[in-house]
């Protein structure tokens, strides 16, 4: 099977898509660089085009079976107008353009094209499933749109499953690396209150879910690739304080991250308690459920 993928240069996107050709997939990765990296893997090559503008990439996503849209610049930074219009394009423009390549496609296609746990908004402690209505915040309405424009594919005859992420942890990146890196100077700890909740995944589990829902073919529309056991952000730095044999005594008040990160901080003061309802009523078997044994294999010794 053939798979084209947007953001496959990424966190997230490299590990996938390294799994992916672990497993026997023919993988082809559109990059912006005008000079793409050499691929490390014999079954990874690199195609050089910008997802958020028309162009002959779009003639190459037609010759691929499964097509994984994980383009977006990242939301990990201060909200600028100028930094949240770029946000919005980079993930409204991109989804939008695949689409339209995959008009003359083959109607057998699987579409996944990524969102976000941020469709639902601040929530407290209500659990939240795909059924949940969405928020109506800037992630949340980010995250409606982005979802509205992959899901015209199914009027193509292409299956969309739409993967809404939550936190993913792993060795080489993301969230986890700079948040254990505060640990071993003695300068980790909660955020805020510590109450609001932390839906995470672990990077095994979020590729084996791809390969779950391309195997399932009753599988359509949004898939929550969360962890069955989000935790409160106070439970998340006591188990890395465990983990790592640090304490966690030095929480980051609210005032100060909001005076930091202006309005992306509420994203990190808030959370959500989101449950991957339909991946475990299809009958997915999550390798790591719990975050201690999460962490202890991404960080133990």
């Amino acid at each position: 099977m053939k798979v084209f993928m947007t953001g496959g240069s990424g966190f997230v996107g490299t590990y996938l898509s390294r799994e992916l050709a672990r497993q026997g997939y023919e993988v082809t990765i559109l990059t912006r660089k005008e000079t793409p990296p050499l691929p490390e893997e014999p079954r990874i090559r690199f195609l050089t085009g910008d997802p958020t503008r028309e162009g002959p990439w779009m003639a190459a996503v037609q010759e691929h079976d499964w097509i994984i849209n994980l383009a977006g610049a990242s939301i990990f930074t201060r909200w600028t107008a100028a930094h949240k219009q770029e946000i919005h394009d980079s993930r409204i423009l991109t989804t939008r353009n695949l689409v339209a390549a995959l008009e003359n496609g083959d109607r057998g296609q699987l579409f996944c094209s990524t969102s976000a746990i941020g469709y639902y908004g601040p929530r407290g402690d209500e659990d939240l499933i795909e059924d949940s209505p969405p928020g109506g915040d800037f992630l949340s309405q980010l995250a409606r749109e982005w979802e509205a424009e992959a899901l015209k594919a199914q009027d193509l005859g292409v299956r969309v499953v739409i993967t809404r992420f939550g936190i993913v942890l792993g060795k080489a990146g993301g969230a986890l690396q700079p948040m254990a890196r505060a640990f071993k100077m003695f300068v980790g700890g909660k955020f805020g209150s510590g109450e609001q909740f932390f839906s995470w995944i672990h990077q095994e589990d979020h590729a084996r879910a791809f390969l779950f829902v391309k195997d399932h073919l009753e599988i359509a529309g949004p898939v929550n690739f969360t962890s069955p056991n989000p935790v409160r952000n106070r439970e998340l730095t006591q188990a890395l304080g465990r983990v790592l044999g640090r304490p966690a005594f030095l929480p980051a008040p609210a005032f100060m991250m909001r005076l930091v990160l202006g309005e992306f901080a509420e994203v990190l003061l808030t959370g959500q308690k989101v449950l991957p309802r339909r991946l475990l009523e299809a009958g997915f078997e999550f390798r790591f459920p719990g975050i201690d044994q999460a962490l202890e294999n991404l960080l133990g010794n």
